[in-house]
């Protein structure tokens, strides 16, 4: 009979811990708050068309759903947290170029992890040369 409960104890913690491994949305985890457009501004020192490229890139590697990428005009129209962002690049000269990512509705109140993720992302691989593939 102990034995009995002792498994039946084993199965329910086991059942407690895969229904709690499920996957969270990381932007679901930060608590909304008031954002400073600031924030949602950053300059780089790269080519519009490669800060093109690795926005797309990090919008895919954050799990963000891409909605529209318009490249003639630069931008990406992407949901994250149940709301949708513009992510706008800017070609200043040659070799610098600016992103803006701004909610769709003009309301500041979000998660500032989206966009804080966004440019980390960028941060991190923007530096990484593009390797053209070979012709198969």
């Amino acid at each position: 009979m102990e034995r009995a409960i002792k498994y039946l104890f084993i199965l329910l913690f086991l059942f407690c811990i895969s229904a709690n491994a499920e996957e969270i949305n990381p932007a679901a985890q930060i608590t909304p708050q008031n954002v400073d457009y600031k924030i949602c501004t950053r300059s780089y020192i790269m080519p519009a068309d490669k800060l093109f490229y690795v926005a797309i890139a990090a919008a895919n590697a954050n799990k963000f759903t891409i909605d529209e990428i318009q490249s003639k005009t630069g931008y990406i129209l992407f949901t994250a947290g149940g709301r949708q962002y513009l992510a706008s690049i800017i070609n200043i000269d040659a070799a610098h170029s600016q992103l803006k990512i701004t909610p769709i509705n003009n309301n500041y109140f979000f998660a500032p992890g989206i966009v804080l993720n966004f440019f980390r992302y960028i941060d991190l691989n923007g530096a990484t040369p593009f390797v053209e593939l070979p012709k198969v």
